[in-house]
């Protein structure tokens, strides 16, 4: 179903661009298993393709579900990149750059862009820019990617001061709580300078949720009332528009700011756009020379982001479909081994935890990851899937266009045999 007028001139100006069918909430919602136990860093699991397994297996079929920056460039294109016209982009001469900002601009509703290196370079520049002065603040939710996953390079490059809200199961947080955070009296010498908004989406920690429009309406709403800025870490907001069945600029007219990765579910190699006025850009474009960010011939890598922009939007539908399909298979699972809210899988992250707790995550995924003795008579073939074991003691998976709807039935069959398997380990 094509969404309002805008598809209507994006899908003649650029081809595919975002399409679905509605979501289905009817499944009936486990336990939610989202909280703030430990903090285990997901990046630190060790499960990797192997080429044999503990099995004997030297051929097993990988389904890699750790994320969905494992995407790689597929024939068409690589044939972009490599036919792509370049030129000098600090000198503002490449045109496939130039193409790439203009592209991302208009999908998103803002007035420039700035196609970046990283996500969190794009972060980072934009906490620069909006927090002008070393000392100002920004107010972030305690579970957001900037504040857990950048390395506090707010604080250690830039000097901005970051103060929490608390993050709540869906990705939102207590507008409440928000308002209550931001400084006053300045210039009282006590206190830093309340400058900044940031709010994630879809949101990493808590599942891929997608903030509903209301939500971030009011935000944009405070932050107008106190002359604050909101930007949006949106580096999944196209699975979010998506999902939402809306163009990305319904989304981000609620936000000054936003930044884009091309690098995740929309597969490019490498590349973030981020997004504002013309005055941010320009004020960016310096931050990202100081940062290290200026590139030269980037047209190559900046046509995989027009590609992506162009022709991979469209299919996120598939991956969001793909993680509700595994997510109702761990609920069907019998007798029952894990707890899953189904309702909550918006998008193409899914989190869930074992009821068991004499079986952890980091062992579910290792048994995961490895090829058991009679899992080939079992299943047919010997399947490697990699997941990872996340915060909260539970585990990510992450769809992405790497992953059909074949790699999943494989996985859900993988599921089931490792549940039966330790079910059947611990009746003996």
């Amino acid at each position: 179903m094509l969404l309002k007028n805008y598809f209507l001139s994006h899908l003649l100006k650029y081809g595919s661009v975002v399409c679905g069918s509605p979501r289905s909430r009817g499944a009936a919602a486990a336990a939610t298993i989202l909280g703030r136990g430990p903090s285990q860093c997901y990046y630190n699991y060790a499960g990797k393709p192997r080429t044999r397994s503990p099995g004997g297996t030297t051929h097993a079929r990988v389904v890699d579900l750790r994320s969905d920056t494992v995407t790689k460039p597929g024939p068409a294109m690589r044939q972009a990149m490599a036919e792509a016209e370049v030129g000098d982009d600090v000198m503002g001469e490449d045109p496939t750059v130039n193409d790439l900002q203009q592209i991302a601009a208009d999908l998103f509703g803002m007035e420039a862009a700035l196609f970046v290196p990283s996500g969190s370079m794009s972060n980072l520049i934009a906490v620069m820019v909006h927090c002008r002065e070393r000392g100002d603040e920004m107010i972030v939710g305690d579970l957001s990617h900037v504040h857990i996953y950048e390395q506090g390079g707010s604080a250690q490059l830039a000097g901005v001061h970051s103060t929490t809200v608390t993050t709540h199961p869906d990705g939102t947080f207590d507008l409440k709580q928000l308002e209550a955070k931001i400084r006053h009296g300045y210039p009282d010498p006590h206190y830093p300078r309340s400058r900044l908004i940031c709010v994630e989406n879809t949101h990493n920690i808590q599942g891929g949720r997608v903030l509903p429009l209301p939500f971030l309406q009011e935000v944009r709403a405070l932050a107008d009332r106190y002359g604050l800025s909101v930007h949006m870490d949106g580096a999944r907001v196209m699975n979010a528009a998506v999902a939402q069945e809306v163009p990305p600029s319904t989304i981000l007219q609620h936000t000054h700011t936003v930044s884009v990765c091309l690098s995740k579910g929309l597969g490019s190699p490498v590349g973030t756009v981020l997004a504002g006025s013309r005055d941010f850009i320009s004020k960016a474009l310096r931050c990202r020379k100081a940062l290290g960010g200026g590139m030269r011939q980037a047209g190559i890598l900046a046509a995989a982001g027009k590609f992506s922009l162009e022709n991979m939007v469209g299919r996120l539908v598939e991956d969001h479909r793909n993680a509700k399909t595994f997510a109702l298979a761990l609920l069907d699972c019998k007798p029952p081994l894990f707890v899953v809210d189904a309702s909550a899988v918006e998008t193409n992250i899914l989190r869930f935890s074992l009821q068991d707790s004499t079986m952890t995550p980091h062992e579910f995924c290792t048994r995961m990851s490895e090829v058991g003795e009679d899992e080939e008579a079992a299943l047919g073939q010997g399947v490697q899937v990699l997941m990872y074991p996340h915060v909260g003691n539970s585990v990510r998976a992450v769809w992405h266009l790497g992953i059909s709807f074949e790699d999943t039935q494989l996985a859900i069959q993988k599921m089931r045999f490792v549940a039966s398997q330790y079910f059947k380990g611990i009746r003996q």
